[in-house]
């Protein structure tokens, strides 16, 4: 007799309801084949025992740095990094509860905010991460943490880019003060 005559008392075990078609499974492979094409950089987390709350707020705090962070099956997860190089070092991460954080943007700002929220929350840990077909160790990882946000890597170049323009001014300007002093000076000397 089995489990099957109580399905009509218990519905959620009925693998209709439960699973997943065929068609919908090729669908979110398809959704991350077009995540890890936009992305530069992938973090592996385990996220067992984060509330739907807490991912909510991580999922936030990524929004923020051009970060997504997606829970899916590893099996679905190995299909869409199938056949593409960049990605198949994530291949031996691939084990347990996983939440795949994917990054396009600001990558040390992403990865300051998933360190944040690990901080904080004390229940998730980083697996590991890829970064342009490189699988980083969790010391690189904390080193792309520690580097300015864009916008600060981009104040530092317009300042440094600020500061010769006028240094070139100033150089330029002296030239002719320059010609001129010396000019005067010789004058000054032929008159005596």
């Amino acid at each position: 007799m089995g489990i099957w005559p109580y399905v009509q008392f218990f519905p959620r075990f009925d693998p209709i309801i439960m699973g997943r078609t065929l068609e919908s499974k090729k669908q979110i492979v398809e959704t991350i084949e077009g995540l890890l094409d936009n992305s530069e950089m992938a973090l592996v987390l385990d996220y067992k025992g984060l509330s739907t709350k807490e991912m909510s707020d991580l999922r936030s705090r990524l929004q923020k740095s051009d970060g997504i962070c997606k829970v899916t099956k590893n099996t679905l997860m190995r299909q869409a990094i199938k056949g593409k190089e960049s990605w198949t070092g994530l291949e031996s991460l691939l084990t347990g509860t996983n939440a795949f954080v994917l990054i396009k943007g600001d990558v040390g700002s992403a990865v300051k905010a998933v360190q944040a929220f690990q901080k904080e929350t004390q229940k998730s840990e980083t697996k590991g991460g890829l970064f342009e077909g490189k699988l980083l160790s969790q010391d690189e990882i904390k080193a792309i943490a520690k580097l300015p946000s864009k916008e600060a890597l981009m104040a530092q170049i317009a300042g440094a880019m600020n500061s010769i323009t006028s240094k070139i001014a100033i150089g330029i300007n002296e030239v002719p003060s320059g010609l001129a002093r010396s000019l005067k000076q010789h004058s000054e000397s032929g008159e005596s």
